[in-house]
């Protein structure tokens, strides 16, 4: 594929700060009930919004003309991380201090989009240390992972974890290469842990190609898989039915109206519930939006400040 992953934003100063290995209990809840949105008849819409520039109250900001109904209905916050401790030789989840402030201002970031009834799902994605969600060494070390995940979506009051295998760098500190049963352990375990909660597969990496072990298929147990290629149509590779899978995906402002509105139109037409967008920014991104709900939902965007 000669389109490129997406863009990442990264400094040198966010790279030293981390979290400790989280050892939680689950004593948040998830604030106040989440309103009944207006109906909206159509796919799935997801947002991923990079939380190092922008903020996640964005997301809210977005409604149909038609009918009220919130454009989104996925926001995903972009990104935390699978760090690896060379002392202790273990994966650990990292914020880096954009995605802990919104973490920290749940009322606002968080609990503002889910009373509109928008989901709100955390993003976890390597960070060039050697450690994956394809090579966790045992079931138990998986396991570990797991725990550290599904605790932070209860703490933080959040619905789901999105799985975003990229930039590990599989060996480095010695750690291992990608192995066929760890995301496997990896994903039946946080199941276990959150069976009602999301979980989301941005369909790439060695993960993604990794999906059975041992008799276990994982593919039921995902909500949702989304194609990685912006302004690009590709079906993601899992064995999911068409109401979960977004093989479109677009980047706002960076993929043309045009073919945000044919991608929109292709996922209608051949039955697709889930329409993947990428890096929603803090501008009136009205025009671009409307390019895809009009194919979608029949309706133009409006944006409100």
């Amino acid at each position: 594929m000669s389109t490129p992953v997406r863009s990442r934003v990264r400094t040198a100063a966010l790279a030293l700060l981390a979290v400790a290995a989280l050892g939680l209990g689950t004593t948040a809840t998830t604030g106040a009930a989440a309103a009944t949105a207006p109906a909206k008849q159509g796919p799935t819409s997801v947002a991923y919004v990079e939380v190092n520039n922008n903020s996640m109250q964005n997301v809210g900001k977005y409604t149909l003309a038609n009918g009220g109904g919130n454009v989104f209905d996925v926001a995903v916050i972009f990104a935390a991380n699978i760090n690896y401790d060379t002392s202790k030789k273990a994966a650990y989840l990292y914020f880096n201090e954009n995605v802990q402030r919104v973490l920290d201002n749940a009322a606002t970031e968080i609990r503002s989009l889910q009373q509109k009834g928008i989901k709100v799902v955390l993003s976890v994605l390597g960070n060039h240390q050697g450690a994956g969600f394809a090579n966790f060494p045992s079931q138990q070390a998986a396991s570990a992972f797991a725990t550290q995940l599904s605790d932070t979506v209860a703490k933080y009051g959040l619905d789901g974890i999105d799985f975003d295998d990229e930039y590990a760098e599989y060996g480095n500190n010695e750690t291992g290469q990608p192995n066929a049963s760890s995301f496997v352990q990896l994903v039946t375990a946080l199941r276990a842990n959150m069976p009602n909660k999301i979980i989301s597969l941005y369909n790439i990496g060695p993960a993604a190609s990794r999906l059975s072990y041992g008799g276990v298929d994982v593919s039921s147990k995902f909500d949702y898989a989304w194609n990685p290629y912006y302004g690009t149509w590709q079906v993601p590779g899992i064995a999911l039915p068409k109401s979960k899978l977004s093989p479109a995906a677009v980047e706002i402002g960076g993929t043309s109206q045009s073919t945000a509105a044919d991608l929109a139109r292709r996922t209608v037409s051949e039955g697709y519930g889930v329409y993947l967008t990428y890096n929603l920014d803090g501008a009136d991104r009205s025009s671009d939006v409307s390019a895809f709900t009009r194919e979608l939902y029949g309706s133009e965007a409006v944006y409100t400040p």
